[in-house]
């Protein structure tokens, strides 16, 4: 990322990953800034999937201005749930106020991108999020139990109140 930076400046690498999350054409030096060898396949005719949305996603981690928090808003809904959950990953790290858009990704089909919510949610919920991400205590996957607790630690720790 440092890379792209250099070439474009901090602003014009935002806009460039979030037009690639949107779904545009950032340029192809962009594409392989942000996904290295394997955008290359995509610039030789691989199909691109939801790997250029990804990965514009997975940039905003890494360099960030308020005017992405449109494109991560967006990304919430995306239909490939890689995409999804790193937009919640992106949530998190920028401590976006997006709540709302991430509690139904907690009844999300794929583990992940219910785990994703629930940390976010523990970061960035209110108090009242807390008995969304408690059903997830029981949920059949591991991988999204131990995320859902430590939300539910965090939101305790944040607010002061025990958690019923």
């Amino acid at each position: 990322m440092a890379a792209a930076v250099q070439t474009y400046g901090e602003r014009e690498t935002v806009d460039r990953a979030a037009a690639l999350l949107g779904g545009a054409n950032a340029g192809e030096d962009f594409l392989l800034s942000v996904g290295g060898t394997h955008a290359q396949g995509i610039l030789d005719g691989a199909p691109a999937l939801y790997w250029p949305e990804l990965w514009g996603a997975r940039a905003l981690l890494y360099v960030w201005h308020d005017s992405a928090g449109i494109a991560i808003k967006a990304g919430l809904t995306n239909q490939a749930w890689r995409v999804r959950e790193m937009c919640a990953r992106v949530v998190f790290t920028r401590e976006l106020p997006y709540a709302d858009m991430l509690l139904p990704m907690l009844e999300d089909e794929v583990p992940r991108v219910r785990a994703a919510a629930a940390r976010a949610l523990g970061k960035i919920g209110d108090f009242e999020h807390a008995a969304s991400i408690k059903k997830l205590l029981k949920d059949s996957e591991i991988e999204v139990r131990r995320p859902a607790g430590e939300a539910l630690q965090s939101i305790k720790d944040r607010f002061g109140r025990p958690i019923e």
